[in-house]
Order: C-alpha cells, then structure tokens, then sequence
C-alpha cells in the first residue's frame, strides 16, 4: 500500500480508530497535507522565523489573557501559548519546568513556526488550516517526537473584520486527561476576543457568516439586486481582465478586501463572457455548516451552461479546499461544455483577500488573478453606488444634498461598498432626499484615526446635535454644555464640518 493511501500516518500500522475506520476526516486530510508537506515522521524541524510581533491588538489581548490563566494553572501540567495565524509560537507561559524543557527539544516554543506545513498534524497547526477548535492526542501527531504529548487549540478570529489572526493552544503530556482542554482552550480564546472588541475603539462586531447559495438573475449582472453599469476606470479594467480569462475557460481569483465587489465582478464578467450560463453564487458559511454547503452545490459544478462563483475561500477549512478541489477537477473533465457540446467548459471563480490565502488546493488551479480595488482607491463610484442603493431601498431614484454627497465621498468605507449599500439603506429608507442628518455620525465624521469609544460617543452626540433642523452653533453648544470655541474645535477634530456647509 502506498503511503498516500493509508488510513493512518505510514509509520504505524493504525490508530485504535483506525482499525474500525472512524478516524476523523479531518485528522486523514491533515496527515495526507503533512506527508505531502515533506514532513518528518520522526522528528519535527520546525522554522525559525525570530520574534513575533507583540504591538497587535490581538498579541496584547492574547498575552493578558493567558498570564491571567497562568496565575490560577501555574501548579497544572500545562503549557499556554498564543500563535499568530502562520503558527508562529508568539508567548508560552508554563509553571512545569520539565515540560518546558520537554517542549524546547521540539522546539515548540515562542519564534518557531508550528503550522502543518512545519511540523505536521498537530493542534494549533490544524486549528489554523481547519479554523476551527481543534484536539490532537498523542498518536494522532503524524511526527513521532510529538507522540508524548495532546493539543487543544482554537482559532481568534478579529471580532470586527473576521480576519484570522492566530490561536490559543494548550499542550499537556499524552497521559494527562484531555477531557477539559479544549473547552479550557475555547474560553481563552473567547477571552481574548471579547477583549479585543472592547478595546477596538467603539467599532461594532461582525456579523458571524451563514454562507448561502443562489441563482444570479439573468436580469441581475451581480449577487446583489440590479447592476450599476457607469464605473470607474478601475473598476473597468478589472472586469475586462476577468471577462477575457474566463471567456478563455480559465479560473480565476478575484483578491482584495472583503465588501469591495469581488463577487459582483466576478458576475458580471461571467455574464458578459457567456451571456447564457446559468450563474451560481456560494458563499461559504461557518466552519460547523462547510459539509452541509459542500454538498448542497458542488453537483452543479458537473452541470453544462452553468458557472459557479465561490466567495471566501480563504475562510474555509483546509479539508473542505481539498474536497472542493477533487470535485471542480473532476467536473473539469466530465463537462461537455453544453447539450451540443460545443459550449464553453464549465466555469467557475473564487474571491478571496489575496492568492496567499487561497488554501493551496485551490490555489494550484488558479490561473488568472484579478484585483479587485477598495472603495477609497475608486471615488469615482461611490456617488453612482449610492444612488444605485437609494434605488435599491425606494424602488425609485432619491436625491442626496450636497452636503450628504460630500460626506459620502468624504468617507474612507472600511468596510467598502457594502458599507455604503447599508448606509444608503437605512438613510433613504427614512428619507425622499438624503441629508447629512440621515447619515451615521461614524460616515459623518471621515477616515481621521482611531477614536475610543468615549471619543466616539462624543462624536455621535455633537453630530446628533448639529443635525437638528435650524440649529445654531450657538444653540448646539448651549445643549451640548460647552462653549462656542469648544464646539468648533471638536468639530475639527472629529471631521464634522460638513454639518455646516
């Protein structure tokens, strides 16, 4: 039998579940990455990458919360460790001096690299590869010197954007009891994360992903409700690059930031390219919902005239990107190209932050990448945009001052044109002309730096104040209780001054 074909890492003959074959999908996809990787069945080398950095937010709130945990588990067995998203150790905090010393002839410790692809099967590797809380025991490393020991470990995810940022691990001795590990674990990263929001300047949670998938309209060029066709030069010569690729059969990486129209590119291309395939849009939900998606989808991929675009493939578990992969190959080969079998082959897309996100399966089948630029780097849509989402609220046009248009092109969108549909949303859902009053004080107050959340409550109030139909600068600072100087200075400060144009 070959190596890639065993049930269990090739140095054994199997695990005790193994042998009734109920080994966890996820630990064979981990072990078949880990050989394929090149990684010692003996020994692990991981890299030494130096120092992380520790100015993050995330390394700051990390760190606070494992010395807390130190203090009450110094006497424990234990090893506490925060990594970032490469699984380069950052801090180990332990009170078991033999274990330390255990772990340093592995070098599990801070300024080494411990991914999968490093050190094979392993807690915080998986973790990182999976995004998911993760438990590895004893026989379940692939590397043998790692053998003597069980990892739990869970991803953090950034509360605000949902970016990876690293995980907290926790590494015992293989004949501890593992039973509270992982749940020890999962409250130190749901610490660290509940941290990390209330220190992130009064910014609001994201919203967790469902995923979802349907059909793109044939009268719709995009996953959202209707198209705006008069964009920016930039936005232009992005689709005109998607469009040609995927005319030629190519798959293509639509990268940049998330809200930025990866997907609604993507769609339009693929209209304009083949003005007759059936469009399918999956954005991939929660790591707990990826079997479920997968298998509700996928078999389209088989289906002539139909074309699939997948959003956020960088935030799928590794295992879920290999069985992914099999499948859109296979579909590759079998697709006639439409009944009469002169048509295009099947066609499909992915959206990701970059191409080094893309989990490498995918990756490896990528051939054209296309970059899709934020909000802030194309001014020139934003007014059309919104507009468009004015449209999209009242099924009929509505009008901004020039105040509310000044705002909106004031504004850097973080969260880019799906912050702006919001914004629009909810400000013509309220109003036939929209006006700066309708606007968020956070859209208000422009792309200056980073308030705290007393900064910010500051802001909404002034900016709430100033809104009021008639009121003067005189009469804002007598409600607000300040002095006419102050007022000005704060709206200075807080980038207001368009309340008064």
């Amino acid at each position: 039998m070959e190596p890639s074909d065993a049930v269990g890492p090739p140095r054994r003959a199997a695990l005790p579940g193994a042998v009734a074959g109920t080994v966890d999908r996820r630990l064979l996809a981990s072990w078949r990455r880990s050989e394929e990787y090149g990684v010692s069945l003996e020994a692990v080398d991981p890299v030494w990458a130096g120092t992380g950095p520790t100015d993050s937010l995330f390394a700051q709130c990390g760190h606070e919360v494992l010395t807390d945990l130190h203090r009450t588990l110094a006497a424990e067995p234990l090893s506490l460790m925060l990594t970032d998203a490469d699984g380069l150790v950052l801090g180990r905090f332990s009170g078991d001096t033999s274990l330390l010393r255990a772990l340093d002839r592995v070098h599990l410790a801070p300024g080494f690299a411990f991914s999968e692809r490093e050190a094979g099967t392993n807690g915080l590797g998986l973790a990182l590869a999976d995004r998911t809380p993760s438990l590895v025991r004893a026989d379940e490393h692939y590397s043998a010197s790692l053998c003597t020991y069980t990892c739990a470990a869970v991803p953090v995810l950034d509360p605000v954007s949902g970016a990876l940022e690293g995980c907290v691990n926790i590494t015992t001795w293989a004949r501890s009891s593992a039973d509270l590990l992982l749940a020890l674990a999962q409250s130190a990263a749901g610490t660290t994360s509940a941290l990390m929001l209330a220190r992130a300047g009064g910014r609001t949670p994201r919203t967790p992903p469902k995923g979802g998938v349907f059909r793109v309209q044939r009268a719709r060029l995009e996953p959202a409700a209707g198209t705006v066709r008069a964009m920016s030069a930039a936005w232009q010569r992005a689709g005109a690059e998607a469009e040609t690729a995927l005319r030629d059969g190519r798959v293509v990486a639509a990268v940049g930031e998330p809200g930025a129209g990866r997907a609604t590119l993507l769609a339009q291309s693929l209209r304009r390219a083949h003005p007759r395939v059936r469009i399918l849009s999956a954005a991939a939900p929660a790591p707990e919902d990826v079997e479920q998606w997968l298998r509700l989808w996928t078999p389209e991929l088989a289906k002539p005239e139909t074309a699939v675009v997948v959003e956020h493939v960088d935030t799928l578990p590794a295992w879920a990107a290999e069985e992914l992969r099999a499948r859109a190959v296979a579909a590759r080969r079998t697709s006639a190209g439409g009944p009469d079998g002169t048509g295009p082959r099947v066609a499909w897309a992915v959206t990701a932050a970059s191409l080094a996100r893309v989990p490498a399966p995918l990756a490896s089948l990528v051939d054209t990448v296309v970059d899709v630029p934020p909000l802030r780097e194309r001014p020139d849509d934003v007014l059309p945009l919104a507009r468009y989402a004015g449209y999209q609220a009242r099924l009929r046009e509505v009008a901004f001052t020039p105040a509310a248009e000044r705002a909106l092109l004031a504004h850097s969108w973080p969260g880019n044109a799906d912050e702006l549909v919001r914004v629009v949303h909810d400000a013509a859902s309220r109003a036939d002309t929209v006006d700066v009053r309708h606007l968020p004080p956070g859209v208000l107050g422009g792309g200056g730096s980073r308030l705290s959340r007393l900064e910010s409550l500051e802001r909404d109030e002034i900016a709430r104040v100033l809104t009021e139909p008639g009121t003067t600068m005189t009469q804002a600072a007598l409600r607000l209780g300040m002095g006419r100087s102050t007022l000005y200075r704060k709206v200075a400060h807080y980038g207001l001054g368009d309340l008064r144009a």
